[in-house]
């Protein structure tokens, strides 16, 4: 009996870990998302190469980076509503469809030739068409679109630096910059010091977009720091893939403040309803700004540096903090006290309870399961040997027995009897 008891045990134990896996496997297969083929997103144009035209495939399954970032989940506090966002980069066209009537441009920021910014502007904030189930972080966020570089793309830390005081200028409370630059100047310092000052929290591409053109992981030039990423008061964003990896030849940098999708993301372009494929460290910084403006949305007695600190100290624990939207917000909607003003110089670590990565959360199933399991097999072995080794229940007039008595022995219905095995052996 016990033997037979003990393989039954066994057996379901097998099947309870065997479903639990497929369970986690199902997880990730879903957030893989289905297989698209879109065309790849420019950062730059050459030379009389034509402007970025309208795409004609369309994304209809959800992109890998909302299930990564549970923004369905997210949405049930917030959606960005009352924030500008600046995006300081090629430009937004405020013709893109998923984008209608929430695009402000400073002066011909309107449109955008290449497509990155508007892009990026998607990944912020596109809101929801039929039949796609793509959206931006923020859909009711506001954006204000501003150039950081020319027409074409070409970047230069003057323009970045415009661009920033512009978007300060026109009322954005997040600003976002696309270009990493290989060196520092006063003017960067001073726009992103004016951006302090006016309490706009100004989020960075930490390094440069991969280059096209790697062949290897050799071709990944060493770590060192970009601009304004790595000026004070920057948060500064890598890329990381659906692993939460760096793309092969990537630049690098020991100074990211945190991570977010970048590698193969989905977003879309400056005119049509069609989408594009991107990747890079600007694109993961247009995810970070998205979740900024829900933060400053549901709790906007946040300072800039303030929200920062809580996008970070919120983020899923790793070398490089990796963005957690859901995290951010209901740790806040949860009582959580503000944030130290400056933001930790460290990657800081998950806080118990208010922000559990997506994969712990899908393990407590797993675990209460094996509980109730091992319950069962302490039922199925030890109780029966406990019945051939004489346990008896104790009974009320045993304590009264006198000291050398014996108890009375009696065979014990059967609810008594579980009772005293549970309990274990008892003295009279």
């Amino acid at each position: 009996m016990t033997t037979t008891r003990g393989q039954v045990s066994v057996a379901a134990l097998a099947l309870l870990l065997t479903a639990s896996a497929s369970a986690l496997g199902a997880g990730s297969a879903a957030a893989a998302g289905g297989t698209v083929r879109l065309p790849v997103l420019p950062s730059r144009l050459d030379a009389g190469t034509a402007c970025t035209a309208g795409s004609g495939q369309r994304a209809t399954d959800v992109p890998w980076e909302q299930v990564s970032l549970q923004l369905s989940r997210t949405w049930e506090f917030t959606s960005g509503a009352g924030v500008t966002v600046g995006v300081v980069d090629t430009g937004v066209s405020d013709s893109a469809p998923a984008l209608k009537g929430r695009v402000t441009a400073v002066g011909d920021a309107g449109t955008d030739c290449v497509g990155h910014g508007t892009f990026v502007a998607g990944l912020v904030g596109a809101a929801v068409e039929d039949g796609v189930r793509f959206a931006g972080v923020a859909q009711q966020a506001r954006i204000l679109a501003v150039r950081g570089s020319d027409a074409r793309g070409a970047v230069t830390a003057e323009r970045v630096a415009d661009g920033i005081r512009a978007a300060v200028d026109g009322g954005a409370k997040v600003v976002t910059v696309s270009a990493a630059l290989g060196g520092d100047t006063a003017g960067l310092r001073s726009a992103v010091s004016l951006a302090a000052k006016k309490d706009v929290l100004v989020i960075a591409a930490a390094v440069p977009d991969t280059p096209a053109t790697v062949t290897s992981a050799t071709d990944s030039p060493p770590a060192r720091d970009y601009y304004p990423a790595a000026d004070d008061g920057v948060l500064s964003v890598l890329d990381v893939d659906v692993e939460g990896k760096r793309p092969t030849g990537a630049y690098t940098t020991d100074s990211a403040a945190i991570a977010a999708p970048g590698d193969g993301v989905v977003g879309i372009g400056p005119a049509k309803n069609g989408h594009y494929i991107g990747s890079g460290a600007s694109l993961a910084a247009g995810f970070v700004a998205g979740a900024a403006a829900l933060v400053r949305s549901v709790h906007p007695e946040l300072t800039a540096a303030q929200t920062a600190s809580l996008l970070r100290t919120s983020a899923y624990p790793a070398d490089v903090p990796r963005l957690d939207p859901y995290a951010a917000v209901t740790s806040v909607l949860a009582g959580a006290s503000a944030p130290a003003v400056a933001a930790p110089a460290a990657p800081v670590h998950l806080p118990a309870d208010k922000a559990a990565g997506p994969l712990r959360r899908a393990l407590w199933p797993a675990s209460a399961g094996l509980a109730v399991i091992i319950t069962v097999v302490w039922l199925g072995l030890v109780l029966p040997r406990g019945r051939r080794l004489g346990w008896r229940p104790s009974k009320p007039d045993d304590a009264a027995a006198p000291e050398g008595s014996e108890s009375p022995v009696g065979t014990p219905d059967t609810a008594t009897a579980v009772t005293a095995e549970v309990g274990g052996p008892t003295q009279g």
